[in-house]
């Protein structure tokens, strides 16, 4: 007799713990798929109303098919984790969080998958902690620093500072317009989830504004540093991108020690989603070889 294979909901896969590192102290949730010997850990962007579920639903599932655990991080200060303001560097204080949840797990060893906000946590986390990680993805994301062809701060990242000072309809609709290149693949229900997702945590949309108020540079530029990242990397890209630019992605081509890139056309900053079978096609080749 086969055991059915649980239906893989954000409910059915939501979880909560406490974690302890350095002089953080907080509760994170996460969401937690399969059981293989192998984990994938997805960090989400930094949109307001983001979480790991929102990022990544249409990726979780082909990953635990081809039988890894999947784990979905709610960054501090969004969705159901803890709230906090952060006036140093985001992408540590996410690694540091990431750090704290693989040892309250009991993970030693994991590969990472981050978009976006996820990207520059993941490199963070791989340069402080290089022994814990097997492989890198990453898309629209990975490091700080301006763009060398398009004006900064850009025109994605523009919007998503109005939506977080202003969330209305309006204003999100005007972001998401941006962050995909065909946005008549957004519903009316994804829209309103994703604002509900923001007005049920106004602290988390006032805690951001207050973060970039004491530093406007959340994400460093670790440029200089690619070189010490010996871990496999595979860049993902939009050739669309409105949020962080292409040329950023050459960058982490140019800088690890051992990473390749695939750009899609037609896409802006949110491959995952946008080219969700390929993209779980190609990372599944990529984890797997």
């Amino acid at each position: 007799m086969t055991t059915p294979t649980p239906v893989l909901t954000e409910a059915a896969t939501s979880k909560f713990v406490r974690i302890k590192e350095g002089d953080l102290d907080l509760q994170l949730h996460y969401n937690d798929a399969g059981a293989g010997t192998e984990t994938v850990v997805m960090l989400h962007g930094s949109g307001p109303g983001a979480s790991g579920w929102a990022n990544f639903n249409r990726n979780v599932a082909p990953l635990v098919a081809a039988g890894y655990r999947v784990i979905l991080m709610d960054c501090p200060g969004w969705s159901k984790s803890d709230p906090i303001v952060c006036t140093g560097s985001r992408s540590d204080l996410n690694a540091r969080a990431l750090k704290g949840l693989l040892d309250a797990l009991g993970l030693e060893k994991v590969h990472i998958i981050g978009n976006s906000m996820g990207g520059h946590s993941a490199v963070a986390f791989a340069l402080a902690n290089p022994t814990r990680v097997g492989k890198l993805v990453m898309m629209g994301g990975g490091t700080g620093g301006p763009s060398q062809f398009v004006p900064m701060p850009t025109e994605g990242i523009k919007l998503i500072g109005a939506l977080y000072r202003d969330p209305t309809i309006d204003n999100l609709k005007k972001m998401m317009n941006v962050f995909v290149f065909d946005a008549s693949s957004l519903t009316d229900e994804l829209y309103q989830a994703r604002l509900d997702n923001m007005l049920n945590r106004r602290d988390h949309l006032e805690n951001f504004v207050k973060s970039v108020t004491a530093n406007p540079k959340q994400f460093p530029d670790y440029g200089h540093r690619l070189g010490e990242i010996t871990a496999p990397a595979l860049v993902i890209w939009g050739r669309d991108d409105r949020f962080v630019p292409m040329d950023v992605g050459l960058r982490l081509l140019w800088g690890m020690q051992n990473a390749e890139m695939h750009i899609f056309n037609r896409c802006g900053h949110w491959a995952q989603w946008e080219h969700a079978d390929k993209f779980n096609r190609m990372v599944l080749d990529f984890l797997n070889n």
